[in-house]
């Protein structure tokens, strides 16, 4: 009795434990102090009440308690974890053992359970369930791609291989392959050593390592932040890492950006240089600060750094003839009250000490306020032109007063004013080329200090680690790379030495193609009215700059009605006979005919003369660059056909575009390719890439390398033809027409198709000769593009010709 009474003590004393006993039908005859601890109910309370009473009322309905004596009673115990209740009727989480009780001849007198409070452990354990689900919910959504690895070393400590143990969708994404348990070496046997070496001493010292690097096998740029987890002799490591090749690709282009920047600079420069150009000027205006270029501070024996940093105009007349300064003055003044173009001549003291006659061409650009803002120009100088004139004067004078009779005297003195007069045309053709290069020169500073301020506040950022507003400064920079590509495209059509793709085209369906786009162009004030010639001839032209030219039209139509009109857009069926194609200057023959005709301010004879001159515009300041009409006119005849404008001063004008007519169907539109369609490379798919500029071959290869395809590059034809005539794979050819190495482009193609017939081909130019590359007729398998040109339309190209039987 002793040993039972102290068991009894015992089992009073236990207060974590609560030991309930019941009888045969589960009704409670003891109940300790930990039972009433844990469940809140006084022994007095709960004996002779059914041990039901501790368990909810699920597991009650459920027949829980029922089920706990039969399992104990048949296995001699029964374990249980699950909610019980207190008196106060709250729940918590306990586990618990319903073990028989039994007399000592062995007779089955009851059931003893044995309780233990686990809420605390419950909860534990339920927020480090919610934790992890929140950690796996983390990993699994964020965009950063998360990997654990195991870093495999040889005998000699050397890392040699890694395994990816974990890893979150994100990382399939952004490696572009599900890796999962693999070793990298089965995927990329070829993997560069810096990725094992830099894993290896993370894994190897602990320290972690943070970098940026490229991974052929996998074709992408990565951002890695890498540090050690678990114990030391496990070798594994956690990697986050982010694709960043988009932000590389766009560096790249930056520089190449840059780059282009450069070489445009130079080409100016060297515009400028041409036709006896003496040096540029910017004045502006409000500060009076007067910017000059080297050439100009040489030429007038100024310090060029002072010449940067700017002077008064006060510095710069004191040069001028003292004679001429009253006359320079008012024509100063004259053009900054009224604004737009200037041009005067003076004489200027230059570094020898002489005086030299100059001509100023210039423009004063006032703002939007209307007051005068910056006056930029160049210097033209006419000395040699001026003694021209006074020379061939002098000629004339001495020529009328010789005697008819001295006919050898006549002779030779008519030998000299030809001579004179050479010169003299050939200084107007000079005067010529200067007034062209200071529009141009005008035009391309303002592209280029968009381009390059945009450049400079890029670095400056990137210096400050602010990257937020990079792509805004990218936007900036391109926009103006873009229009600078228009302008020189312009220039082309002008010269009528754009590279054109003519197509058999359905002006009618054209026109009708652009009818909606012209709607919103014109504006609600402008009434458009379309008059299409049934039965209209096909006729063979670049449909993409024939609707560049009737977009033209129509703005400029708009232009000319500030307060609403009506634009007509008509087409034709024309037949010329000698006489009337003369007229036109045309051969005799069928042609079709475009016209607009608007009901403006129509202009006079005088204007209508000069309208096709290059940077000639009557638009105010802003507002046109005067290339417009001079590039349809261009792109007309470089079609084998005409324009020819009709107006009168208050009565409207009529622009018509004569082309030839094409003697067969026209082609059926073709759906535009999207840069999402450009299909992926086949197994092994090559293509050469000749070009003599480094960048050119860059950026195409990175756009054949994205599409999955293996670029050869060659910087010469020599080179080029090289390959072509070997045994290497060539599924397409992309090659530059102006090549150095004695061939051009279309020369080397042929050359390569007498090896390979059916070679695919893909020229790309910035200025060509047309008739090199066929006047538009291309064999089967070729085709153009046109530099500058955007990296979608280059993979769209690709991927026509390579999937074109």
């Amino acid at each position: 009795m002793t040993a039972r009474h102290h068991l009894q003590n015992v089992i009073e004393s236990a207060i974590d434990f609560a030991v309930i006993v019941t009888d045969l039908e589960g009704v409670v005859t003891d109940w300790n102090a930990g039972a009433e601890n844990i469940f809140g109910w006084r022994r007095e309370e709960i004996v002779g009440v059914s041990g039901e009473r501790v368990f909810t009322a699920e597991d009650r309905a459920a027949g829980r308690v029922r089920d706990e004596m039969r399992t104990a009673l048949a296995e001699g115990r029964a374990s249980d974890e699950r909610w019980h209740l207190r008196k106060d009727g709250r729940r918590f989480w306990a586990s618990g053992e319903l073990m028989p009780l039994r007399r000592e001849d062995g007779a089955h007198q009851g059931y003893v359970k044995i309780v233990r409070d686990r809420t605390r452990q419950q909860e534990d354990s339920q927020r480090l369930r919610e934790t992890q689900d929140r950690f796996r919910t983390l990993l699994q959504t964020i965009e950063t791609a998360f990997a654990i690895v195991e870093v495999k070393f040889d005998a000699d400590d050397r890392p040699v291989d890694y395994r990816f143990l974990e890893a979150n969708p994100a990382f399939e994404r952004q490696a572009g392959v599900d890796l999962h348990g693999k070793w990298v070496t089965e995927f990329a046997p070829d993997l560069e050593r810096f990725w094992f070496d830099t894993y290896g001493r993370v894994a190897w010292t602990g320290e972690p390592a943070n970098f940026e690097s490229y991974a052929k096998a996998f074709g992408r740029w990565f951002e890695v932040r890498a540090m050690r987890v678990g114990e030391p002799g496990e070798h594994q490591i956690a990697i986050f890492f982010n694709d960043v090749t988009d932000r590389r690709v766009a560096q790249e282009r930056l520089r190449a950006s840059e780059a282009l920047a450069r070489e445009n600079a130079e080409r100016v420069q060297l515009a400028l240089a041409a036709g006896a150009i003496i040096g540029t000027w910017h004045w502006d205006l409000p500060t009076d600060r007067f910017t000059v270029d080297e050439a100009f501070a040489c030429a007038f024996g100024l310090d060029p750094a002072l010449g940067r940093e700017g002077l008064s105009l006060a510095q710069v007349v004191a040069t001028v003839h003292p004679d001429d300064r009253p006359g320079l003055a008012a024509a100063i003044d004259e053009v900054i009250r009224r604004s737009g173009p200037y041009a005067h001549q003076y004489r200027v003291r230059r570094a020898d000490g002489k005086y030299y006659w100059i001509e100023a061409n210039g423009r004063v650009d006032h703002a939007e306020d209307g007051t005068p803002s910056s006056f930029p120009g160049v210097l033209i100088d006419v000395e040699e032109r001026r003694a021209v004139a006074a020379e061939r004067d002098r000629n004339a004078a001495q020529l009328r007063a010789l005697n008819d009779t001295l006919e050898q005297r006549v002779a030779a003195r008519t030998a000299e004013l030809m001579r004179a007069e050479d010169q003299l045309r050939q200084s107007q053709k000079m005067e010529a080329v200067g007034q062209l290069t200071g529009g141009l020169a005008h035009d391309f500073n303002n592209l280029l200090a968009g381009i390059s301020g945009s450049l400079e506040l890029m670095q400056a950022r990137m210096r400050q680690g602010r990257f937020e507003d990079l792509e805004r400064y990218v936007s900036v920079a391109q926009g103006a790379a873009r229009r600078a590509a228009a302008l020189t495209h312009r220039l082309l059509a002008f010269s009528r030495r754009q590279t054109l793709t003519p197509k058999p085209t359905n002006v009618n369906q054209l026109v009708a193609g652009m009818e909606e786009l012209i709607r919103r162009t014109t504006g609600p004030a402008v009434a458009l009215e379309v008059v299409g010639a049934a039965g209209l001839w096909p006729a063979l032209v670049d449909p993409g700059q024939l609707e560049n030219a009737l977009l033209n039209l129509c703005i400029n139509a708009r232009d000319a009605m500030p307060a609403g009109g009506r634009i007509t857009i008509e087409t034709a069926n024309k037949w010329m006979d000698r006489s009337a194609a003369a007229q036109y200057g045309l051969p005799e023959g069928q042609y079709l005919s475009l016209c607009v005709t608007d009901t403006g301010t129509g202009m006079p004879p005088e204007v209508i003369a000069r309208v096709f001159e290059p940077f000639f515009t009557t638009k105010p300041l802003g507002q046109g660059t005067g290339l417009g009409l001079s590039m349809i006119h261009g792109f007309a005849q470089q079609s084998g056909g005409q324009v020819r404008i009709y107006s009168e001063v208050g009565q409207g004008t009529t622009v018509c575009l004569y082309l030839p007519r094409h003697y067969g169907e026209a082609d059926d539109d073709e759906a535009a390719a999207k840069p999402a369609d450009a299909a992926r490379a086949g197994q092994h798919e090559t293509v050469l890439i000749v070009d003599d500029e480094p960048s050119v071959r860059m950026l195409v290869a990175e756009v054949l390398e994205g599409l999955g395809y293996v670029p050869i590059e060659a910087a010469d034809s020599v080179a080029g033809l090289k390959i072509l005539q070997s045994d290497a794979r060539i599924d397409l050819l992309i090659t530059d027409v102006g090549l150095p190495g004695g061939m051009n482009g279309r020369q080397m193609a042929d050359a390569g198709r007498e090896r390979r017939p059916g070679l695919k081909v893909l020229f790309i130019t910035g200025y060509a000769e047309n008739s090199v590359i066929g006047n538009g007729h291309l064999e089967p398998g070729m085709q153009v593009l046109t530099k500058p040109f955007p990296m979608d339309a280059l993979a769209a190209g690709i991927r026509d010709l390579i999937a074109a039987p």
